[in-house]
Formats: C-alpha cells, structure tokens, sequence
C-alpha cells in the first residue's frame, strides 16, 4: 500500500492537459488525501509541451516530488521531457496513436487513449480515459470522479456528463486488459476529512477581502492575474470594485488614490509590471500614503519567462525606487501564510503610512494544494494613527492641518480628505508639515529623517522560522514557496544521519538581522537556497551586516524550474563527502 504517490501528465497545451490534472488532484482531495498540484505550461494559448504533476499523500508536503510513479503521456514529447523523472519500474501510459518508445527503467503501456475517446463521444475526452486508466492501477473506485466530473460537466449537459463517465470506464478496461493488474499500486486509504485545495493566489485574494481591502487596480499580468480574476468575482459581493486599468502605473496611482480616499486598497503585478510601478511607489513614500502592492515573482529580465518559477525581484522590491522612502516587504511561503500577510500588509501600511509590498513566486501562487480551512479569528485591522472628525471640530475649517508634523515616530497624524478641521496639501514635491512644496535644506534633512525613522528599530513579529536541529553545524536559508523542499531535503538527510536545520525568511524588509544572528550562531556553514542566477538573498546577508563564523554559500537554480528536495539533500551530502576526505 503506497503513502505516497507522484503522478505526472503532459502533452500539448491546449489538449486537455490542465483539466485532466485538475480533475485528478480535486478528487483526491475530497478523499481526504493531502494534493500537491503544480503545472509546467507555455507562454501562448495553444501548442508547447505542457504538464500537471500531481502528488498525493497521507501527509502534507509543500513541494512537488523529485521523482514519479506514473506518467500519462499525450505525446513522444513528453516521454522525451518527463520519463528521466520516473523511478525504477515507475509507469508510463501512453497514447498508443503516436507510437511511444520509452527507456528501459520504466514500464510502457501504450494503450488507444485517442480511439477510445472518439468511441465516447469526442477525441478530447481521452483526458477521461486517461483517468480512467490512472483509477484502474491504483484500486481507485470510478466513483471518486464522478463528483468532480459531475460539476465540471453539468453545464453541458447530462449526455456529456455520461460520455465522459462512459470514457473514464473504457480507460479502466484497457489497463486492466493491457495487463494493468501485474503492475497496481494501491494507495492506502486516506481519512476522508473535506480540506480546501487552492493556490497561493486564492488565499491571497481572500486574505484581502478578509483585511477590508475594497478596492483593486490592476492590470493583467502572469502568474498575478488569477488574484484580479478571483476579486472580480467577490468584491462585488461586499460593496468593493476591481478596475482593470490601462496599465501598472496607472494601477499603481490608482491604488495611491483609492487609499488616501480613505479606502484599503491595493494592485497586484508581477516583475515587470513592479519595474513600471515604481516611480508612483516612490510617490506613495514622498506622500506619506499606504499602499499594499502583490509581486509575484516569475522569470525575467525583460519579458523573460513568463509561465515559469523564478525568485529575482528581491534586489527591485527593497531598492528599486529613486530616492529613499522607507517600506516593507513581506514573503509568505504557504497560502495559509498568503491569507494572514494580506491583513498584516494593510495594518503595516497604515500603521506606518507607507508601502508594503508582498512578494511570492509562480510556484507558490499557481500551485494548488491542500490547506486547512482558513481562520477569520486570525484576521485584526488596525488603520493606524487616523485623526478622527471629533478631534478636529475646533479647528476653523481655514487652518492647515499638519498632516506631515515632525514627531519622534516619524509617523505622523494623518486624517482622511473631507474631514472638517482636516484641510492640506499633497504633492509629491518635498514639502512642510502642511504638505505646500518646500525645498529649504533645514526642511528637507527634517522631513527626510522623519520619514526615514519610521521603522527604525523595528523588527517585524514572526520575521523567520526555525525548525531541524537547533544545533546543527549545518544551516539552510529559504525563502518563499522553496519552504516545503528544504523541509523535506531535512527529512531526507536525518535519514541518512545528516542533522541541518531550516531557517525560513517570512519577512524581508526591515531585514530581521537580530533574529539571523541568533540563528546563525552555531552554524559552521549557512546554504542559502534561492530560485535566481546571483544569489540576492545572499548578498542580502552581507549589505545589512549579518554576522555568522560560518560558511556562506549558496544553492542557485535559475532554469524556470522549482528547487526539489532531493537536489538541496544532495547537495549537501556531497559537500559532506567533500568535507570528509
């Protein structure tokens, strides 16, 4: 009885490829199993290889598996990409309508997924007959699918509803005729509890609406437009708009706008788009006004790899504006975590009127998972130091607010516009205290220390994670979705009698350097694990003054491609090779 399992489709996009997968991961997760779902897919609507691997299990992994049981496969190209994958004897299934050939370590059963299809109804449901033949190896009932195809298909009606059910029974025959029973795998019975299954960006959207976020501006922009796509749908429901803009700047100002207004409003972009955002962050600094601003990190430079995993905005986010405003950043490595950071971004914001932006990667906002039901008792709003009517209704409504005062904080009062006794300007030129244009050098050092000393001193709450040995010699730093590999790689190595601990970076900026040091202390070589070609979190170590006696070095992978558990895990063990001769 397996545990655990790795399975693996790929063909064409466009050919079915993501549904076959999705229906697959959604119906086991409603068996109680823990689902893993991530998806290799190409920048274009139609044509490119295209893949969904799906792992299975009776306990949580945060990570796809670095090897794989069964593959169905489309076409020869997938066989091409994938088979080195497959684990000695693992399965390939194929479409035996292109002639597959396959390496020897695997077993091949070419079964006639197109022609079984087209006798259901349509060549496209040989994604069902595929199923149908993933359910007969692993002693799956038929019937864990009929829910989900149910649901997918209702809209079509109930005769597309029975082909498909009539498809995946054809592709459970085939593999038991083509000889399927010598080769099951039998999955161990899961404990049947109902578990959400969704991707970073849903906890993200969600995490929003829970916050009192009732305005986005977007523009669309992959892997980000899922969060707008998502909103769309809900912000209606609670009084709050998504507004597709002409582009990120105008995204970006929009939100600057939405938020002085007085509303908790925030955009959502990705690399390029946060390259074109940043001259409105700075004015969102100069002007004292919260933002929250998603980036989920994809391949670059330029257009770069727009569908693939990549970790490089980091160096962007914490100095890509002009000048010198002070902000935050967040980076959560699970959707659980994507759903909390959503209110932290917004009561950092107002708390210390500024930007916060959260930063995840493709990996973690595409990848669907199973998650524990989400908790709203987890949710507080704070809006920071907002000057009330009743405290102004002194004021002759002539008089200057000073809404940019000189105080110890550096965080100054700050009322919403139409506030009586609240009047001021905003400009984006350096100002006084009542925001009118002021270039005067005494002014200029007082503002800018004012603004600067806003997070002086401040290390955010819950910055890093620890886990593994306390003492180990051995210490690996992660960020983002990377969390759930190196947990595993940990696993991985105390098997073999190898202790390493994790520590996990969760907040970037203010950079938690108490919190490293202490975590460091021990440590006679740190492996800073990143998904970018320069090691940014690394020289992120050395610019703000982390001090360690330990080796520094870094795990790099930069290839559009999700860091596995077993890469990390060998890694090191060769370096402990290498340390003992």
């Amino acid at each position: 009885m397996l545990s655990e399992l790795s399975w693996k489709v790929g063909g064409q996009q466009g050919e079915g490829v993501e549904s076959t997968g999705e229906t697959f991961a959604i119906a086991l997760n409603r068996q109680g199993y823990f689902v893993y779902s991530f998806r290799h897919f190409s920048s274009r609507i139609k044509g490119g290889h295209s893949n969904d691997k799906v792992r299975v299990s009776l306990k949580p992994y945060r990570a796809i598996a670095s090897r794989t049981n069964i593959l169905l496969a489309f076409d020869q190209e997938t066989i091409d990409l994938n088979a080195k994958e497959l684990c000695d004897g693992g399965i390939l299934i194929a479409d035996e309508k292109f002639k597959p050939t396959a390496p020897n370590h695997v077993q091949l059963f070419s079964i006639p997924l197109t022609q079984l299809a087209e006798e259901s109804g349509s060549a496209i449901m040989k994604n069902m007959v595929s199923l149908g033949a993933s359910c007969y190896l692993l002693g799956l009932p038929l019937q864990v699918f009929e829910e989900v195809i149910e649901e997918r298909f209702r809209r079509k009606g109930d005769k597309v509803v029975s082909q498909n059910m009539e498809a995946l029974a054809r592709g459970a025959a085939a593999m038991e005729q083509a000889g399927g029973a010598a080769v099951k795998l039998s999955l161990a019975k899961a404990d049947g509890t109902r578990r959400l299954f969704m991707m970073g960006n849903d906890a993200l959207g969600l995490g929003a609406l829970a916050a009192g976020a009732r305005v986005m501006a977007a523009y669309p922009i992959t892997p980000a437009s899922d969060v707008m796509e998502y909103l769309i749908k809900k912000m209606p429901t609670v009084g709050g708009v998504v507004v597709q803009t002409e582009d990120e700047i105008a995204a970006m100002t929009m939100t600057i706008g939405a938020s002085y207004g007085g509303a908790r409003a925030f955009t959502c972009t990705s690399g390029p788009g946060l390259s074109l955002m940043m001259e409105a962050i700075g004015l969102s600094g100069m002007t004292e006004t919260p933002t929250v601003i998603i980036d989920t990190q994809r391949g670059g430079p330029s257009t770069g790899l727009p569908t693939k995993q990549e970790q490089s905005d980091f160096l962007a986010a914490l100095f890509g504006t002009h000048g010198e405003i002070p902000k935050i950043v967040l980076t959560p490595a699970t959707p659980e975590e994507c759903f909390t950071a959503m209110a932290d971004a917004f009561n950092l914001a107002e708390t210390y009127q500024c930007p916060v932006i959260v930063m995840t990667d493709l990996q973690l906002s595409l990848s669907k998972q199973s998650t524990e039901p989400l908790s709203l008792d987890s949710i507080r709003i704070d809006r920071g130091a907002v000057t009330a009517s009743s405290d102004l209704k002194e004021v002759p409504i002539t008089t200057q607010f000073d809404r940019y005062k000189v105080t110890d904080s550096g965080v100054s009062p700050r009322v919403f516009p139409g506030t009586p006794g609240g009047l001021h300007h905003v400009t984006g030129v350096e100002h006084s205290e009542n925001g009118r244009p002021n270039e005067g050098t005494a002014n200029r050092q007082a503002m800018m220390e004012k603004r600067m000393r806003k997070l002086d001193g401040v290390e955010l709450d819950e910055s890093i994670s620890r886990h593994g040995s306390a003492d180990a010699k051995v210490v690996i730093l992660g960020i983002g979705s990377n969390y759930g590999a190196i947990e595993e790689a940990l696993d991985i190595l105390q098997e073999e009698g190898i202790a390493a601990s994790h520590v996990h970076l969760h907040k970037l900026l203010p950079f938690p350097v108490r919190a490293l040091n202490e975590a460091f202390q021990n440590a006679e070589e740190i492996l800073v694990v990143e998904n970018n070609a320069t090691g940014q979190i690394r020289h992120l170590l050395g610019f703000f003054g982390v001090k360690t006696a330990g080796t520094i070095r870094s795990y790099l992978k930069y290839d559009g491609s999700p860091i596995l558990p077993l890469e990390i895990a060998n890694d090191i063990k060769g370096r402990m090779h290498a340390w003992q001769h």
